[in-house]
Parts: structure tokens; C-alpha cells; sequence
């Protein structure tokens, strides 16, 4: 096959790529992460470079140019300065981890005594932790060792996890925590300390898979067509990159770092292990599995204590993941009188509903609109990004992220700015945007006033998508009040997870419908509540424990063979009454 060269000015990288594949796949190939919400389909015009030198130039969408011949190519500037949540609300939860560590004696072996040295082991354990360790599992590599190492000392310094002998040391053992919360966009990681339970450092970083899509359909898709392995490679790398960050910050090694446990919904938890998501886009869409997993971390490139343990939190459903369990944790509404309603508003909605008496849940596909895919100047919550606006006595304003000049609006902004237009008379209840010159479209920011020189405006087609989505949650709200059989006043507490949910305005999310209006003043935001739950998860386990009894324990309701779904859908597409 004959290849060209392509040469990336901005990052001063050249590779040979094969005639015929496109531009995106040459920045694939380079490392570049490139930005592709719509996985290459040429639908989302996020992809943009402006080709200097070869057979076409120009600014071309990169999923679409075709190399066949040598190129030049400038990336052009991309959103870099994310902003990313990483705190959450917090509720107070005993320290008592599963890791644990322990100065123990080993008893000499005396004449006549028939105790093996791992026997002997056991016994030390069990009268250094005050418990059984006859569930603890054989390690052939340490018994092998005992022989010598009791030549040298009799008191040693442990750490055990659970059934497993993570380490043997002749000195005190110093050992960290690592929680993760995998999410489609983002992923946010945290170290702690093993004895105390304190948060040392916080990283966080995109989530590289957005290259080949901005949803987890998408990414799905791909996985089906091309395997699983590019996906699993890079979100690992990622994982592993955000784990060396964390333990340069906190001055340690990463070797210390003993047991790392990671949220995320279903697609992304199936695709960092590397298991096909076939089962999750075809019907009846379920997890290929599902339970609370103790794996080693480094059959899946993470370099952290040699013996040290990945955890994954159980997956309540198909699209109602770990990340749901996390954010379960952090809240437990299975501990409360008064009846909540849990939700985390990504590319899916996935809610939970009730109380102690019993928990309902599902998850919509509230498709990338809040995250600001196919929205014409959507983008994420980078620098630039309007995130706020607002409208009164006839006249406009609004906030940016980093209060740098509009690029482009973000989910928040976008919400506030169909809810003003609501207000203003500009968008009817249908959704039809009537604006004054005639076009399909609102200006808030002219392109003499934005940091690109592009206007920042609302279109026609933005408005159906909003529509699209805030009528998916809207209609999941009323399904779970019938599957509990409970009215909209009956709930206490709104819970609103997620970065978009902690930026949102309240006000507007009601006055566009997302949340009925009567819940207005009940709203919550818990923030990053998933990777609250990934950290409860580390330094409690009758909680870690306990998440797979409640995954068991909750109803599912699956929208997609509720014959009451598509009504309710079609009901909740319009605007409220103003």
C-alpha cells in the first residue's frame, strides 16, 4: 500500500500514513487526540485543520479528507483549558477499609510442629488484625520466600486486602488509594492516604475515546466494527498518566499506591476492560457483567504496587453503570425516609428514584447536547464557553468560562439561553424560534464581540436537539413516578449529578421542562457524586460490599419496551407554559 508523508506543524510530528485514510486517522496515528464528538461521521465540524500543503488545501473537516499525497497540516487551536468538576458532595463514613496493614510475629517453629510457614503466617495476621485468615488465599510466590526471610527477622510489616497478601516488608508499610470516575467526556482521579483516608491530590484529564465519538453509542459502534482495543489502550494510558500525576504531586511512587477502584457508566466500564459492548446495543441491552470485580491491576497496563488490585464498582443495568452506583454511595437514598430523585444528566440520563422503602431506576439517551455536541457553537466547558446568560428589562448578558471573549456556549449556557428566549417571546412553546429578521437563528454574541471572530448564535436545529433531550429525562421522571406509584410532590430532593448539573441554573432547567417546576426549589447539586462514591468505595467496605447487594436490590425500568415511553416523550417536547 503506498503511503505519504503527513506533517503536523503545531506539534512538529511527521508519520507515513497509507494512501486513502483520512486525516482524522492520521492524527489517531500520530497521538494527537483529536477531537471527533461525532466519531468521524463529518456531521459535527469539531474536526477542523487547515491543510497548508498537498493535492487539497484549505480548512477541511479532517474526518473527511482523504490523504493522497504528502500534507502539511495546522490543527488549529483546540479547547485545552477544560473546566473539569472533581469535588462532590460528601457524607460523613467511618474509615474501615478493605486494605489494611499490621506488624506482625511469627512464631518460631518448634520440634515436632507440623504448622507450614504459611500457616504460621496466618496465624500472625490473625492476632495483629483480631480476626479469622482462614479465607486468605495461598500465595505461593510469598510462601516460597518465608524460609529465608524468617532467617532474618521474626516481625514483619503486612498488607492484606480482603483474602489476598498484598505485601510482606521488613519495615512499616506507607500505602495510598487511588478512585477514578471514567466518564464519557471526562475522568477525574484521586489519591489518598490508606491509613487516614485523606484526599492528597486530585487530577483530571479529557477522556481520549472522545476521538472516535462524543457518545457511548458511538464509541460502541466502533468498538463492534474495529474491536475493542484502541478504545481499552488509550482510556487506560490516560488512567495510568492521571496515576503518575497524582503520585509525583504527593511526592511518592506509584508502587506504593495498593488498590485503585474506578466508576463509569456501563460502555465505558466494558470498554476499559477491554469486553465487547455488543450486549449493550442490541436488545435487551445488558451487561456483558455486572457484579463488583477484584482484578489485578496490572493485567490492564496499571503500573501500581505489583500485587495491587483494581476494583469495579457492579453496574446496575445496561446504561444505568457503576458511575450510578458511585453516585449511590455518596448519597444513599436507600437509607432515607423521604423519597429522592437522583440524576445524572450526560449524553445518557440515567435516574434514580425512592427510598429506603425501595429504589427505581433507568436512563435515557438524553443524547451530547448538554455536553455541547451537535449544537452549531456547542462546546464543552472550556475557557471561552458561554455558561451563563440572562435577560431583563429588554436587554442581554452573559458569563464565559474563564471570562475569556464567546467562542462558543456550553450545556449551562445553552439552557439558560433557550429558557430567556422562552421569556422574551423569541422561541414559542412548540420550539419554533421566531426571530426578527426572519432567519432561523439568534445572535447573542456578533462575530466583532467573540474571541474567533465567529458569532455565537442559537439555530433552529439546536433548539429540536435541546428538545430532544430535555424531553428524555422529562419523560424517564414520569415513568419512574409510575413505577413507584407516586405523585411529583412527593419528592423531597432533587439530586443533580455531573458537571452539568453542578453549572446548571435551576430555575431554567424548570422553566424549559427538564424538571418539573414544582421541584424547583428542591434541586441539590452533589457534584462529581460518582467519584465521592469511588472514593466512599476505597476507605469503607461494608459500603463497598453492600454496593452489590444494592445493584441487586433495584428495580430497572427499561424505556425502551414501555409502550408509554414514546407518548410521554412526545408530550414533554414542547416548551411549559410561560
Amino acid at each position: 500500500m503506498k503511503t505519504h508523508e503527513v506533517t503536523f506543524i503545531r506539534e512538529g510530528k511527521s508519520i507515513q500514513a497509507e494512501e486513502g485514510t483520512t486525516l482524522l486517522q492520521a492524527q489517531r496515528q500520530a497521538g494527537l487526540d483529536p477531537d471527533a464528538p461525532c466519531g468521524g461521521q463529518g456531521t459535527c465540524g469539531k474536526c477542523m485543520v487547515h491543510v497548508t500543503k498537498g493535492p487539497v488545501t484549505g480548512v477541511l473537516k479532517a474526518c473527511q479528507t482523504k490523504i493522497t499525497g504528502d500534507m502539511t497540516v495546522d490543527t488549529l487551536v483546540r479547547e485545552k483549558e477544560h473546566a473539569i468538576l472533581a469535588e462532590g458532595f460528601s457524607r460523613p463514613v467511618p474509615l474501615h477499609p478493605l486494605l489494611r496493614f499490621g506488624r506482625i510475629h511469627i512464631r518460631k517453629i518448634k520440634p515436632g510442629d507440623n504448622l507450614s510457614d504459611w500457616d504460621r503466617l496466618k496465624l500472625a495476621l490473625e492476632e495483629s488484625f483480631g480476626e479469622s485468615m482462614e479465607h486468605l488465599r495461598p500465595d505461593l510466590q510469598t510462601a516460597s520466600g518465608l524460609y529465608e526471610m524468617l532467617k532474618e527477622t521474626d516481625t514483619w510489616y503486612a498488607a492484606v486486602s480482603g483474602d489476598t497478601l498484598l505485601d510482606l516488608q521488613k519495615d512499616p508499610i506507607k500505602g495510598y488509594l487511588a478512585a477514578f470516575d471514567i466518564g464519557t467526556t471526562t475522568v477525574v482521579g484521586y489519591l489518598m492516604d490508606a491509613r487516614t483516608g485523606r484526599v492528597l491530590a486530585v487530577e483530571s484529564s479529557m477522556n481520549p475515546q472522545a476521538q472516535y465519538g462524543a457518545d457511548v453509542i458511538m464509541r460502541a459502534n466502533y468498538a463492534l466494527e474495529n474491536g475493542t482495543e484502541n478504545l481499552s489502550s488509550c482510556i487506560r494510558q490516560t488512567v495510568q498518566s492521571i496515576l503518575d500525576i497524582l503520585a509525583e504531586k504527593s511526592g511518592i511512587s506509584t508502587d506504593r499506591i495498593y488498590q485503585t477502584c474506578i466508576v463509569g457508566n456501563t460502555c465505558m466500564h466494558h470498554l476499559f476492560l477491554g469486553i465487547s459492548p455488543g450486549a449493550l446495543v442490541h436488545a435487551p441491552y445488558n451487561p456483558a457483567i455486572s457484579q463488583l470485580l477484584f482484578l489485578k491491576a496490572s493485567d490492564f497496563d496499571l503500573h501500581i504496587h505489583p500485587k495491587g488490585q483494581l476494583i469495579l464498582l457492579p453496574d446496575v443495568a445496561g446504561f444505568v453503570g457503576a458511575d450510578t452506583m458511585g453516585c449511590l454511595l455518596c448519597i444513599r437514598p436507600d437509607q432515607q425516609d423521604e423519597i429522592s430523585l437522583m440524576i445524572d444528566i450526560g449524553t445518557n440520563g440515567e435516574m434514580v428514584l425512592g427510598s429506603k422503602e425501595r429504589l427505581a431506576a433507568c436512563s435515557t439517551a438524553a443524547g451530547p447536547a448538554f455536553e455541547g455536541a451537535k449544537i452549531e457553537c456547542g462546546m464543552r466547558g472550556a475557557s471561552g464557553a458561554v455558561d451563563h446568560v440572562e435577560y431583563s428589562d429588554g436587554k442581554w448578558s452573559y458569563t464565559t468560562v474563564g471570562g475569556e471573549k464567546a467562542i462558543g456556549i456550553c450545556g449551562s449556557g445553552l439552557i439558560d439561553l433557550i429558557a430567556c428566549l422562552r421569556k422574551a417571546g423569541i422561541i414559542d412553546e412548540s420550539g419554533k424560534l421566531l426571530s426578527e429578521d426572519g432567519t432561523a437563528s439568534f445572535t447573542l454574541v456578533p462575530a466583532d464581540e467573540s474571541g474567533n471572530g465567529s458569532a455565537v448564535y442559537l439555530s433552529q436545529k439546536d433548539v429540536r436537539e435541546v428538545q430532544l433531550a430535555k424531553a428524555a429525562i422529562a419523560a424517564g421522571i414520569q415513568l419512574l413516578q409510575k413505577e413507584l406509584g407516586i405523585t411529583v410532590d412527593q419528592i423531597a430532593h432533587v439530586y443533580i449529578a455531573g458537571a452539568f448539573g453542578n453549572y446548571m441554573n435551576p430555575e431554567s432547567a424548570c422553566d424549559i421542562g427538564l424538571i418539573p417546576i414544582s421541584l424547583k426549589d428542591r434541586i441539590v447539586p452533589v457534584g462529581n457524586a460518582a467519584g465521592e462514591g469511588s472514593k466512599i468505595a476505597l476507605i469503607n467496605r461494608e459500603e463497598l460490599f453492600y454496593s452489590d447487594i444494592l445493584a441487586k436490590e433495584i428495580s430497572f425500568v427499561e424505556l425502551a419496551a414501555s409502550p408509554e415511553f414514546q407518548d410521554c416523550f412526545v408530550d414533554e417536547l414542547e416548551f411549559p407554559e410561560q
